[in-house]
């Protein structure tokens, strides 16, 4: 599923061809996704400014400005498990079986959502009604912020007695958070993914906040992760995938250590919460 990076990498790499644009035309060719489009999606939206394209968490949210009769909308979307935005000619047409959203601005261009596994989302929220929307008023703050800090994700852990691995998968703790960046981040903090959540503070919590921003400000550079379906507006790859320090790499010496896998077995892989964790045991405490 797509994480922060790549809904941002999304959210960039479709923003020059959006934000200050008319929809012109917008077809739903097929609305029974994870939650189906309201009837109405097309007519709600068509004809008007795209004013700001933005990102919470994992939702890309489009805000619309207002029409004669109304005050104006936001679309929220969601790329569910393998969603795509793409410009149209970048392996879709609009016109194929798991293309499902068509937007066509006024200058002609045309913006794909593509979705065989059909567990995206696309639905509306009305002028006032986005922080109290169902899909994010109980979302934990945005890691990339600067009032997000280490002080700020011990008070959000002190009372959770889950795996510090499991806390930052839930969306209430910290926003766009997702299996890859959590793994990543742990070990650029020395952090075991079994340590008690409501335990990872002060000093812990102050190496956890850095080492989380930056491996999402590194992934963003690098146009997010594609292991399987993830792709830039553009249809090409991201790379974050190739610096991958443990992620994926099960039986592999994790970088900058120095033990001997033959003995250690490298870097293990666990299974949490029905999700596959990765971590070097004598590198994260």
């Amino acid at each position: 599923m797509p994480e922060l990076p790549e809904v941002e990498t999304v959210r960039r790499g479709l923003a020059p061809y959006l934000e200050g644009r008319r929809l012109a035309r917008v077809e739903v060719r097929r609305g029974d996704l994870r939650i189906p489009v309201p009837q109405d999606f097309a007519e709600r939206v068509t004809k008007r400014r795209v004013e700001r394209l933005w990102r919470r968490g994992k939702y890309l949210l489009m805000e619309l400005g207002p029409m004669d009769f109304d005050g104006g909308a936001t679309i929220i979307a969601h790329l569910g498990m393998s969603g795509r935005l793409v410009l149209a000619g970048n392996e879709v047409t609009g016109q194929g079986r798991h293309d499902h959203l068509v937007f066509e601005t006024g200058e002609g261009t045309r913006i794909v959502f593509n979705d065989p596994r059909r567990f995206g989302l696309f639905t509306l929220a009305a002028p006032g009604a986005l922080e109290t929307h169902p899909l994010l008023a109980a979302m934990g703050p945005e890691p990339l912020d600067s009032s997000f800090d280490g002080a700020a994700l011990s008070a959000a852990l002190r009372r959770r007695n889950t795996s510090i691995k499991a806390a930052l998968l839930d969306q209430r703790v910290v926003a766009g958070i997702g299996n890859i960046y959590a793994c990543e981040a742990l070990f650029r903090a020395r952090i075991s993914p079994r340590r008690k959540a409501k335990n990872v503070a002060g000093r812990r919590a102050g190496r956890l906040v850095p080492a989380l921003k930056q491996v999402l400000a590194e992934a963003i550079e690098a146009g997010g992760s594609s292991l399987r379906d993830h792709r830039r507006p553009d249809g090409e790859l991201g790379y974050f995938q190739h610096g991958f320090a443990v992620y994926g790499r099960e039986g592999e010496p994790c970088p900058g250590c120095d033990c001997d896998v033959g003995e250690t077995g490298g870097i293990q892989r666990m299974v949490q919460g029905g999700r596959s964790t990765f971590f070097c045991p004598r590198h994260q405490q």
